[in-house]
């Protein structure tokens, strides 16, 4: 007898083992859509744009711009000696938006929106950015 689970799409992993390749890899790991394009850094089972199942890993930039940010001065257990740190939203070169920390931001005039940042992998959770120097790449 089939059940609605057997039209259910399965993930090749699971969410944790994506996230942790980031610090083991030392590489940023999203998802592009064979049907529309969309290339996402947000684990999922189908296309966000179009509902295509089926995506595509794929290896995202590690470098991109700051698209939005908060200062965090009360952090969880993990980020205690960080305190206070900016959490950025990042808009890759490519295509893709993630989220992460960048360690020695303490006040908001100290990073801006746009600020040229790149993936620095660390020991610590999550996926730390770090002021990048670099221009983009050309298009």
């Amino acid at each position: 007898m089939a059940t609605n689970d057997d039209h259910l799409p399965r993930a090749p992993h699971a969410i944790e083992d994506f996230v942790r390749a980031y610090s083991e890899s030392g590489k940023l790991r999203g998802f592009r859509c064979p049907h529309c394009g969309l290339v996402t850094a947000t684990w999922g089972l189908a296309c966000a744009r179009c509902g295509h199942i089926g995506l595509e890993e794929t290896e995202l930039a590690p470098r991109g711009k700051v698209s939005a940010f908060t200062i965090l001065h009360v952090p969880g257990d993990e980020f205690l000696n960080e305190a206070p740190y900016a959490y950025v939203v990042v808009e890759l070169d490519g295509g893709g938006r993630i989220t992460g920390w960048m360690s020695g931001v303490r006040d908001p005039s100290e990073l801006k929106i746009g600020d040229r940042v790149r993936f620095e992998p660390s020991y610590k959770p999550g996926v730390q950015f770090v002021r990048d120097a670099e221009p983009p790449a050309s298009a």
